[in-house]
């Protein structure tokens, strides 16, 4: 079976707010989500409603207004019809990026022609942010009891998994418990790596800098649509207040983005509570190189390439690559290495070819040391500011890093863009496209 090609045709999101105290907060997400689909359609006006058959959503935490079948309720309140079905799918944070896949996997193969990539979440209510980082070091003496028990033979086993990576893997990390929270993953990773915490505070500021700038150049107007909401009322201990109704407002601009972050500022800021050093040295993750909790929405429009060219639709960009890996639990922020390395096998390209990367910024841990293993400059990566600036809202990064490269492209008017992020429980998750 010869393989069709898969296009975008269009993609946007709404602005991200910040988790829990945020813009969004007092919005009902089913309804911003079939927000942001219907404006989609109404600036691609050649694309039919009745044309889409299939709506995947992405969601980690939930939303009691997601219950059952969210992809079907965000559909019908965007006005496609009955037929057109939906699916669901959590893959942690790389959970919107799966539903593209999945849709793109359909086009290809000719089960479908046209169908929708939608990624929502909310982290305030719904989800109580990282969590877990309290009962590290309970964990560590747990789970170092039981590795004492594994034979040479299981070691080596394990230490074979990594051939991959360059550099090796300390001992204490290798064997490090499995059940941690994200934060702690980080803290590993800079160890294997020997980052330092200047590094990694430098790389966050530069993340707002980029995207103050962006902002200022009109980098991200075709990105965001405008959502009409209320504007939430908070106590004096920064809680929502939902008894209390807000006037509506236009909330068109990310919230995390903070102008003026230095490095002499974040350099004060203390590590996060509860992490541990597994081979004893500094902690090095704090609230400034690691992403916020966010909420928001992503969307996009996915199409055979033949079905686009007969509406005489001009694309965004041509899917060429995906890639889905795992790694070590205790590592997950380097899941973007092999499955981005398999993106590359299925796209037929080397990494100097790409000319653009959206690296999903949960840990600036984690981007700096997988961009060096895989050779690709920073100075190609979150050209227009990245998730710790921008925010990350698990369901919904995955879709807004590849809509974010093919505008990139776009405006920029270069051909291979590249969007990857690791994901929780240790996996990575890529995909390639080509500007059209």
């Amino acid at each position: 079976m010869e393989l069709r090609n898969v296009v975008i045709v269009d993609g946007a999101r709404s602005a991200f707010s910040r988790g829990g105290r945020g813009k969004l907060v007092a919005t009902r997400l089913d309804e911003a989500g079939a927000t942001v689909l219907r404006a989609l359609l109404a600036r691609n006006p050649k694309i039919k409603a009745s044309m889409i058959e299939d709506v995947g959503l992405g969601n980690v935490g939930g939303a009691p207004e997601l219950a059952g079948i969210g992809a079907k309720t965000v559909a019908q309140l965007a006005g496609l019809p009955n037929e057109v079905s939906g699916y669901d799918a959590n893959r942690q944070c790389g959970s919107s990026m799966e539903t593209l896949h999945r849709i793109a996997q359909s086009i290809m193969v000719g089960a479908s022609d046209c169908g929708v990539a939608i990624g929502i979440e909310r982290m305030g209510r719904t989800m109580g942010g990282g969590g877990g980082a309290g009962r590290t070091t309970t964990r560590i003496t747990e789970f170092n009891k039981r590795r004492l028990e594994l034979t040479p033979e299981q070691r080596n086993m394990a230490a074979d998994h990594f051939q991959t990576f360059s550099v090796p893997f300390q001992d204490q990390i290798l064997d490090y418990s499995p059940v941690v929270s994200m934060v702690q993953t980080a803290q590993n990773v800079a160890e294997v790596y020997n980052l330092s915490r200047e590094e990694m505070d430098e790389f966050a500021v530069n993340s707002h800098k980029k995207a103050v700038a962006a902002y200022a150049a009109g980098a991200y107007k075709a990105e965001i649509i405008p959502l009409e909401v209320e504007d939430p009322v908070f106590d004096q201990e920064g809680n929502w207040v939902e008894a209390s109704k807000g006037k509506t407002i236009v909330f068109d601009r990310d919230e995390s983005i903070r102008p003026g972050t230095n490095i002499e500022t974040v350099s004060q800021l203390p590590p996060v509570k509860g992490i541990v050093s597994p081979t004893g040295t500094d902690l090095r993750i704090t609230s400034a190189n690691a992403c916020p909790t966010n909420d928001g929405i992503a969307a996009a429009i996915l199409m055979s390439e033949e079905m686009a060219l007969r509406l005489g639709l001009e694309p965004l960009a041509r899917i060429v690559g995906y890639g889905v890996a795992g790694v070590k639990p205790q590592v997950m922020g380097l899941g973007p290495i092999p499955s981005t390395k398999k993106a590359l096998k299925m796209a037929g390209l080397t990494p100097d070819q790409i000319d653009r990367v959206e690296f999903n910024e949960a840990f600036a841990a984690q981007v700096i040391p997988s961009c060096k293993d895989l050779g690709i400059p920073l100075e190609k990566v979150n050209v227009n500011g990245g998730s710790i600036a921008l925010g990350h809202p698990l369901g919904a990064t995955g879709t807004r890093l590849v809509i974010a490269v093919a505008h990139e492209l776009r405006r920029s008017n270069l051909r291979y863009g590249l969007g990857t992020q690791c994901i929780g429980a240790g996996m990575g998750i890529t995909t390639i496209v080509e500007r059209m």
